[in-house]
């Protein structure tokens, strides 16, 4: 009795099943590959599962094709091409959408260019169609007799209707002259007249008790502004000693008075140059007013009796720095970025410009004539320095490379382009004519040899400042031991030349400080220069 309870307890119960159970297995209709063999049924049930909600009535339908689904077609492939490409070639085809059976009496339909469809009978791409070109053909003139030695034309005779030489019509002339004559105005410069150029001496004598001029170097400097040689040993500036002020905008370029340097010439973008002194009461001596826009660059003779000032204006002008006159006037209808005297004596008659049309320009001042051109630039020429004993000159440009020129061959003996290179708007040479620092765009100041090979040095890179857009100049103290810059901020850096560490720098104008000289016969005293329209001196 007791086993029978036990059985009793453990049978399972009898599920009586309400609705047929689904005992088919389902297939994702994604699956491309089945290792069993499905029933009809499976293969072809519908889609179960609960649907997306977020998808839209454009997202729910069927796609086989990325813009919708595309049913089989009951057409050959060749019959599509043929259609499509007649289509293309005739602007017909026969219309898809109407079944033109054979014997149908309306005919085949087509759609696009109808009347081209119905003038060729349909004709398409591949059925061979010649139409008649005799009515197309031009007419040759003919002359096939070969006894006609001079009228024989055999198969090259002219076009009857061929016209050798074609003239425009009045009317088309009339449109013409038009065209041209707008053009020429369009493309005219105006001739400006030059201005009246004029100086004015600010001191109260022009020359002193013994009848020199203010060119002549002072001798209660403490200085010996006469002999050539560097100071033994430079040190750092560390005070602020003077300000020029009289300049009304920003300053361009600065220059030293030759040899000496106890003058100082500066040009401005307040189209005025000023001539000032470094010792004693330290004055604006004259301005030299001339220029109708900004005063780009200026350059000294080796005596400093002359200068030559490049402008905006277009116009490059010889001044005596004595007396203020304009000696004469120089113009290649282009803008002049940079000026410079030949430093040889013998050459003192013999200046270089750099200008905007891509070109070096040199110019006689005896006879104001052009003697030499070089161009061989593919950007606007910045800067021209005269290295191996005056013998070659290098130029740097726009188009970011520096070019070698033996004096007075306008072919360059050495192109010097690399990929990593910047346009080096600002180049000095050091003091002993050895090494070329340029101020590169990328801000960093690099150097070259100015020697043999004019191989850049890459163990002499100079970097901290932030010269991008800027062409600020640079300079070396006289014994070499320092390398001086400003910067686009207004700074003024020095680094030292040997291993090549930034010793010091400071705030030396409230806008770009454009341009940063060493006093050559002073150990420690530089000039700056900035577009404050102001001028320190610092000690």
């Amino acid at each position: 009795m007791s086993v029978a309870k036990s059985l009793q307890i453990c049978a399972a119960p009898v599920v009586v099943p309400t609705e047929q159970s689904d005992v088919s297995r389902k297939l994702a209709p994604s699956v491309s590959e089945l290792h069993y063999n499905p029933r009809f049924e499976e293969l072809f049930a519908p889609v179960a599962g609960p649907a997306n909600p977020f998808l839209t009535e454009q997202m729910k339908a069927p796609k086989n094709t990325l813009t919708g689904f595309v049913e089989k077609a009951h057409i050959s492939d060749f019959q599509f091409d043929n259609q499509r490409k007649t289509f293309h070639s005739f602007g017909y085809a026969l219309d898809p959408s109407v079944d033109t059976a054979a014997g149908s009496e309306a005919g085949p339909s087509y759609v696009g260019h109808l009347q081209a469809a119905y003038d060729t009978d349909g004709k398409t791409v591949f059925e061979s169609s010649k139409p008649n070109r005799s009515g197309d053909k031009r007419k040759r003139v003919k002359n096939a007799n070969p006894e006609d030695v001079e009228g024989f034309l055999g198969p090259w005779g002219k076009f009857e209707d061929e016209e050798t030489v074609s003239r425009p019509s009045e009317t088309e002339r009339a449109e013409i002259e038009e065209m041209m004559a707008k053009k020429q105005r369009r493309n005219r410069v105006t001739e400006d007249k030059p201005i009246e150029e004029k100086s004015v001496l600010h001191i109260k004598d022009s020359v002193d008790y013994q009848g020199r001029s203010f060119l002549h170097p002072p001798h209660d400097s403490g200085v010996n502004l006469r002999k050539s040689s560097a100071p033994d040993r430079c040190f750092l500036p560390k005070a602020h000693i003077h300000t020029w002020t009289g300049h009304t905008k920003g300053i361009s370029a600065v220059r030293w008075f030759p040899v000496s340097a106890h003058l100082l010439l500066s040009c401005s973008m307040d189209a005025r140059i000023k001539i000032w002194e470094v010792y004693n009461e330290r004055r604006c001596v004259r301005t030299y007013s001339g220029h109708r826009q900004a005063v780009r660059d200026v350059s000294f003779n080796n005596r400093g009796d002359r200068f030559v000032s490049a402008g905006y204006d277009r116009y490059l002008k010889l001044w005596d720095t004595e007396t203020g006159d304009v000696i004469s006037r120089f113009s290649s209808r282009k803008i002049p970025f940079c000026v410079k005297f030949h430093p040889d004596f013998n050459k003192q008659h013999l200046f270089v410009a750099g200008t905007s049309d891509k070109k070096i320009i040199c110019w006689d001042t005896r006879s104001g004539e052009i003697v030499q051109e070089y161009d061989r630039h593919l950007g606007a020429v910045n800067t021209i320095t005269f290295v191996d004993e005056n013998r070659r000159f290098v130029t740097t440009s726009d188009d970011k490379s520096l070019r070698v020129w033996e004096w007075d061959i306008p072919v360059d003996m050495k192109y010097i382009a690399d990929p990593t290179m910047h346009s080096m708007p600002a180049v000095t040479l050091s003091p002993n004519g050895k090494w070329l620092a340029c101020q590169s765009l990328d801000n960093k100041i690099v150097i070259f040899s100015a020697i043999n090979r004019f191989k850049m040095n890459r163990k002499k890179t100079f970097t901290g400042h932030m010269v991008s857009g800027y062409a600020c100049n640079l300079d070396f103290s006289p014994d070499m031991s320092y390398l001086v810059s400003g910067d686009g901020d207004g700074k003024c850096y020095i680094w030292d030349w040997k291993t090549t560490k930034l010793y010091k720098k400071w705030q030396a104008h409230d806008n770009v400080c454009i341009a940063a000289l060493w006093h050559p016969h002073e150990a420690s005293k530089l000039v700056t220069a900035g577009w404050d329209g102001v001028i320190k001196y610092w000690d």
